[in-house]
């Protein structure tokens, strides 16, 4: 780590260690993390869960997460890596997003938590990708995208909320050709979409030579409809698509199914 970055992780430190309260626990307490409050902006949910959970890769892998946030992902995923994994064996996971306020309290969580050498967040716009970043780098892209596109819903006049919901500032255009580019061949994006939106975003990511591999309708319960679908699509693949046993948030008594208790785990 140079020397620069240890100075301002270093600052980030010494500020977290003067604050108290204000903290939510997540994953039954695994981690601890400050988020914009109810209705402000984006919070952890059972769709953050549900995609930290989903996404595998190697231990060795370059892996980015885009639209970050408060950088619940990025630390679900470091926490489990760093259980996991050999010491030192997996590389920093690299966060980043549009919003400066959200990447500042990402930080801080990172220090938190003890995992501010495993993970990195950055304030970037994911349209600036070709001027930021080498072509191919990532062997997996992460998102959680806004649910839906500019006009399609009713706008937050709240901004954070407008941004991370109604897609004003990232269309799935924009998130296909992000991944397209960042990734190398054979690389990884893993997304959790609306179910009705399914054939839309396999349509552009097709487009974009990102093609769908494996689905997973969440249901919440049995008799239900699929609300969300997890994705693993792949950069340069074959055609052929894997579609996965559902998963249940409630069983048919009502209580949590096991299966969604077990992502909650660390």
């Amino acid at each position: 780590m140079g020397e620069r970055k240890q100075i301002v992780w270093k600052g980030l430190i010494d500020a977290c260690s003067m604050k108290s309260g204000g903290l939510d626990d997540i994953l039954y307490g695994a981690l601890k993390m400050r988020q914009p409050e109810e209705g402000t902006g984006p919070r952890v949910n059972v769709d953050t869960v549900l995609l930290a959970d989903y996404a595998r890769f190697a231990e060795s892998s370059k892996v980015m997460e885009m639209g970050c946030a408060h950088g619940a992902i990025s630390l679900i995923l470091a926490k489990r890596m760093l259980a996991s994994a050999r010491p030192g064996k997996f590389q920093p996971i690299e966060g980043i997003d549009i919003n400066p306020e959200l990447v500042g309290m990402a930080r801080e969580n990172a220090v938190l938590n003890g995992l501010w050498d495993r993970v990195s967040f950055d304030a970037v716009d994911l349209r600036e990708h070709r001027s930021r970043y080498r072509a191919g780098t990532y062997d997996a892209v992460i998102m959680n995208p806004p649910y839906d596109e500019p006009g399609k819903s009713r706008r937050s006049a709240n901004e954070s909320v407008s941004a991370a919901m109604h897609g004003d500032l990232c269309t799935l255009r924009d998130v296909a050709a992000a991944a397209k580019y960042l990734l190398r061949n054979g690389g990884s994006l893993f997304l959790v979409i609306r179910a009705k939106r399914l054939g839309e975003l396999a349509f552009i990511l097709h487009e974009h030579n990102v093609k769908v591999k494996r689905i997973r309708a969440v249901h919440p319960k049995p008799d239900r409809e699929a609300s969300v679908v997890l994705v693993k699509a792949v950069r340069a693949s074959g055609d052929g698509v894997i579609v996965e046993p559902p998963m249940f948030i409630y069983g048919e008594d009502g209580e949590y199914t096991e299966r969604l208790l077990a992502a909650y785990r660390i």
